[in-house]
């Protein structure tokens, strides 16, 4: 069992940037498939980002391709997602999700999920 822990979510102003960080324990990483999907209210889940094992192949969701970043440090069994150029429609719940399948923008196939951080962009 793993246990996801998400931190680094808060207030922002339109343009800023925020650096969400998924701390996991409980066993290693390394081997998982890593994604961050939100949750804006009233909306369903979405898929953000995701990350190979290896940290060598990362996908992204049209609507935030160039401006956010996902990466892992193995090492320190952490996941990161850095966020540029936020906008309003960015504001949701960010949560981080750990797979052993193949890499997946598919929710269902993530096993385990973080509680959730909160991000909020203000125009």
């Amino acid at each position: 069992q793993v246990q996801l822990v998400e931190s680094g979510g808060g207030l922002v102003q339109a343009g800023g940037s925020l650096s969400l960080s998924c701390a996991a324990f409980g066993r290693t990483i390394s081997r998982d498939t890593m994604g961050w999907f939100r949750q804006a209210p009233g909306k369903e889940r979405e898929f953000v980002a995701v990350i190979t094992s290896s940290g060598v192949i990362t996908s992204y969701a049209d609507s935030v391709k160039g401006r956010f970043t996902i990466s892992r440090d193995n090492a320190k069994n952490t996941v990161y997602l850095q966020m540029n150029s936020l906008k309003p429609e960015d504001t949701a719940v960010y949560y981080c999700a750990a797979s052993r399948t193949r890499a997946t923008m598919i929710a269902s196939e993530y096993a385990y999920w973080g509680q959730g951080t909160q991000v909020t962009v203000s125009a």
